[in-house]
C-alpha cells in the first residue's frame, strides 16, 4: 500500500465520481480505477459500490476514509513542518548569554523572535563566559551566543551589537556613593570585589583600567558572576567595577556610579560558521533591527 493509493481512494470517495476524481488527480480514469481495485484486493474488502449510474462508499469504505484522512493529514502536516524547518521558520534554538546580558538583552531578543518567527522555541543558558560559549557553539550545543569579544578562532563569526562602559558599584553607605562620577584613580586605596579572573573579558578590562590609572586593584574577594559580586558589594566587602548593564540588576545596598577613565567592553551576537543552520540564520535576521551591528566591519 502506498500513499497514492490512499490519496486516490480519498478523492474518489469525496467526489463519488471516477471521472471527476481523475481530473482532480490529473491521472487517466482507467489507471485510477485499477489503483482502487489494487487497494481493495489488498484489504480484501470493497470500499466502493459501483453501478453504471453512481459510486457510493461502503460502510467499510466510510471507516477507511476517516482513517485515510487522518493519515494524509499527518503526512501533510509533517511535510509542512519539515519545509518550515528547512526555511528556518520552525524549531528550537539554544542561546547562551554572558553575565548580565540575559537581564539586559534577553527580553528584547525574545520579543523580536516571538514577533518575527513565532514557531521558533528558545532555550536559554545564562552566565556563560565567552570561551565556554565558543566551545558550545563549536560542539553544536548552542546555536547563538551573546558574548563579549574577543573570540578565539576564525570559525566563530560575530557582530558587535553594543559597546558598553564599565561602571562603579559601591555600598550605599560608601563615601563615593554621593559622587555622581568617580575617576578610576580614586579607587586606588579601595578593596575590590572582582570577577573570577579565569577567561573573564570584563575582569581583564577592569585590570587594564586600573593599570592605566597607575595602580593594581587590591582584590579581597572574587565572585563567579555579577549577581554574587553585587551581593558582596552590598555586604560592604569592597567596591566592584561591572558592565553598565548591571544596572538592570538593582540590589538594595548597592549604588552605581559612572566611572571616568574606565575601559569599555563589547557585546556581540556569535555563531559557528560551519554549523550555522537556516534556523539560526532566521533568528539572527530577526534580531538585525533590534540589535544592529555597531561596527559593520565586525559582521563576519
Amino acid at each position: 500500500m502506498e500513499l497514492r493509493h490512499l490519496r486516490y481512494f480519498a478523492t474518489v470517495a469525496e467526489t463519488c465520481h471516477f471521472g471527476k476524481a481523475a481530473d482532480r488527480l490529473h491521472v487517466a480514469q482507467p489507471a485510477l480505477s485499477h489503483t482502487i481495485r489494487q487497494l481493495e484486493d489488498e484489504l480484501g474488502v470493497a470500499l466502493l459500490s459501483r453501478t453504471t449510474r453512481q459510486v457510493r462508499v461502503t460502510p467499510a469504505g466510510e471507516f477507511f476514509l476517516d482513517e485515510t484522512r487522518r493519515v494524509l493529514d499527518a503526512v501533510d502536516s509533517g511535510v509542512r513542518g519539515v519545509r518550515r524547518i528547512g526555511e528556518g521558520q520552525l524549531g528550537l534554538v539554544r542561546i547562551g548569554f554572558t553575565g548580565t546580558a540575559a537581564f539586559s538583552h534577553l527580553p528584547h531578543l525574545a520579543r523580536a523572535v516571538g514577533h518575527r518567527v513565532p514557531q521558533v522555541e528558545l532555550e536559554v543558558r545564562a552566565d556563560l563566559l565567552t570561551v565556554d560559549q565558543c566551545d558550545l557553539l563549536r560542539a553544536g550545543t548552542l546555536g547563538i551566543g551573546v558574548l563579549r569579544p574577543p573570540v578565539a578562532g576564525d570559525d566563530i563569526g560575530f557582530r558587535v551589537i553594543e559597546v558598553e562602559p564599565l561602571v562603579l558599584a559601591v555600598p550605599a553607605d560608601h563615601r563615593l556613593a554621593v559622587e555622581p562620577v568617580v575617576a578610576v584613580a580614586d579607587l586606588r586605596a579601595e578593596p575590590f570585589v572582582t570577577y573570577d579572573g579565569r577567561n573573564s573579558v570584563v575582569h581583564e578590562a577592569v585590570l587594564r583600567s586600573c593599570r592605566d590609572a597607575g595602580f593594581t586593584p587590591r582584590r579581597v574577594h572574587e565572585a563567579p558572576g555579577t549577581a554574587v559580586l553585587l551581593a558582596l558589594v552590598a555586604g560592604g566587602l569592597g567596591v566592584g567595577v561591572v558592565p553598565a548593564s548591571a544596572r538592570s540588576l538593582p540590589l538594595a545596598g548597592v549604588v552605581f556610579r559612572d566611572l571616568a577613565g574606565a575601559a569599555t567592553v563589547e557585546l556581540a551576537l556569535a555563531w559557528h560558521r560551519e554549523s550555522r543552520s537556516p534556523l539560526v540564520t532566521t533568528v539572527l535576521d530577526a534580531l538585525e533591527d533590534v540589535f544592529p551591528s555597531v561596527r559593520p566591519e565586525d559582521t563576519r
